[in-house]
């Protein structure tokens, strides 16, 4: 008979993404949120970073909630706010006002080294926000404990990413009954290897995490990372790939991957979504016009998008336009493509001209100036994106079957040209194409798919290979994913491979399309959270367990 898990009676879980949206930690977090609440009817507390105007959006104060202890801590020199995480489920937040904690860093990293042999010294960038945010996290855990809790309850503190790893050791150290858990969601050392066009997969095995981490200035965050890895009583990451990493480069095998799952309660339903989806192709098929001076017959015309971070060669950014150049010359190809970059940039200000083509309403036969761009960007001279379309000739003339067109701001619905949210917008897409070198998880491509959007991916992404494991074969696009293989050296064979499955696509018959995007569909309920929620029960457990064993032994 299967021995039953240890449950937390309380989580405290802290991010640098709490109420702050900055990148996918946050899709993880509030996506997550709602299962555990469910679960633990706020004793899931969510510990975030006090950044007043930047929560505004996603925090709601209630100065009713743990209003005595609020005092305590207040008393005591911690600074809070107390509310709820505007995210389905509406968890509690606690956000900690971290500045204060500034003039005691050099004592801080000082009580870090002695005790943990954490190297603070060569700290630059953000590394100390990040610390002095993650002290004060553990700092509210210590108080929050001392004030209403004892050592009859479970009690898990977990921590995401090296930003919170100083406060996980703190609260190893100074609250051992507490369970310690941390996930990192990509080491820091192997984010820098791929984006320094190092490559990273075949040589994993021999690298040494300290000896990069030296010769590319990376030591105090890689040794945060390595030594609360170390530490905790369970480590965990959220794929398998990610899981070789932590392995190899922080010396530090993972005790459970905890994959990224997501709620499609965002996704529309029946005539809504045909709605939705109608609206979309329209404002980009507009938005085309305005910007190419080309009109697009929707029938005739398959429009496919990558987005993410601006991560020119992880995020495959640099290999998405190559497809695209390519497929300008493919014969098989049936249909015309009007293909988006949807990825912040350096962003200026919407398009003027542009602007005023919209507001007219009219159709145009000219196309304008740089007519590759809806916003002007801060560097226009000196932009990846711009730099490889201009280097390929890729000028979107009259003729081209394939048009691109790179759209540079967040679309948070008040972009100034498209004016529409991004959940909004991407169920208008035919394919969206996500052929990432270096990507953990990959929520781009599961959002695509939750709106019946079949996708491309790589199998250097872990949800890649998760959808090849689900599958039990390599995903093809009339799967609803098509995952392609992808080395550190085989970026002209990854570029050609898009370009046909695009140009396969574009001569699939309605019916076949209709079952592609079924099968994505399909695929995306798999990864709903009430499937993957075990795995962090299982690792609750284990972390449990593990601080039981440590303070049985301190008895």
């Amino acid at each position: 008979m299967a021995t039953r898990l240890l449950m937390p009676d309380y989580i405290f879980e802290s991010s640098w993404e709490v109420c702050n949206k900055v990148g996918g930690i946050y899709t993880v977090l509030s996506t997550r949120a709602k299962t555990l609440q469910e679960a633990l009817h706020d004793k899931i507390i969510f510990i975030g970073p006090d950044l007043a105007e930047a929560n505004n959006l996603y925090f709601n104060e209630d100065k009713t909630l743990f209003a005595d202890w609020r005092k305590k801590a207040e008393s005591d020199g911690l600074s809070v706010r107390v509310g709820r995480w505007n995210v389905p489920g509406t968890p509690i937040a606690v956000l900690v006002d971290f500045s204060r904690y500034y003039k005691d860093k050099n004592e801080i990293y000082t009580w870090l080294w002695e005790h943990y042999q954490v190297d603070s010294l060569h700290a630059y960038g953000d590394y100390d926000e990040a610390s002095m945010f993650s002290y004060g996290a553990a700092k509210v855990v210590e108080s929050f404990y001392g004030f209403y809790l004892d050592d009859t309850k479970h009690v898990v503190y977990h921590g995401n990413e090296w930003m919170t790893g100083l406060g996980l050791l703190y609260v190893n150290n100074k609250l051992p009954q507490v369970a310690t858990l941390f996930t990192t969601h990509a080491t820091s050392i192997g984010r820098s290897i791929a984006g320094n066009n190092k490559p990273l997969y075949d040589y994993l095995f021999a690298y040494n995490g300290d000896q990069m981490a030296w010769e590319l200035n990376m030591q105090s965050k890689h040794s945060i990372e390595k030594q609360t890895a170390k530490y905790v009583d369970c480590f965990t990451t959220v794929s398998e790939i990610t899981a070789n990493e932590c392995k190899e480069l922080l010396d530090k095998p993972v005790d459970f991957v905890l994959p990224n799952g997501f709620e499609n309660d965002f996704v529309p339903k029946g005539a809504q979504f045909t709605r939705k989806r109608n609206i979309a192709r329209k404002r980009m098929f507009d938005v085309a016009n305005a910007i190419l001076g080309v009109e697009f017959d929707d029938k005739e015309t398959l429009i496919v998008s990558t987005s993410g971070r601006y991560e020119f060669r992880n995020k495959g950014v640099d290999v998405y336009i190559e497809a695209m150049n390519r497929l300008l010359r493919d014969n098989r190809l049936k249909k015309k493509v009007l293909a988006f970059i949807d990825v912040p940039g350096w962003v200026g200000e919407p398009r003027q001209d542009l602007i005023d083509r919209l507001k007219s309403g009219q159709k145009f036969d000219t196309p304008l100036h740089v007519p590759m761009i809806t916003h002007w960007l801060h560097n226009m001279s000196h932009d990846n994106v711009l730099d490889m379309l201009k280097y390929l000739d890729m000028q979107n003339r009259k003729d081209d079957n394939v048009k691109l067109i790179f759209l540079p701001s967040y679309l948070n619905g008040d972009d100034g040209i498209f004016n529409m949210k991004y959940y909004d917008l991407v169920l208008g897409n035919d394919l969206c194409i996500y052929p990432s070198y270096y990507e953990p998880w990959g929520y781009t491509p599961l959002e695509a798919i939750a709106f019946k959007v079949p996708c491309i991916t790589s199998d250097l992404a872990g949800f890649g290979l998760w959808v090849n494991s689900e599958l039990g074969h390599s995903g093809e696009i009339t799967d609803g994913v098509k995952v392609i293989h992808r080395t550190d050296y085989n970026y002209s064979e990854v570029a050609d491979r898009i370009k046909d499955t695009v140009a396969e696509f574009s001569i699939l018959s309605s019916a076949e399309v209709k079952k592609s995007r079924e099968n994505a569909e399909k695929l995306s309920r798999k990864a709903l959270w009430s499937n993957f929620i075990k795995y962090y029960y299982e690792a609750y457990d284990f972390a449990l367990k593990c601080a039981e064993e440590r303070c049985d032994k301190n008895k």
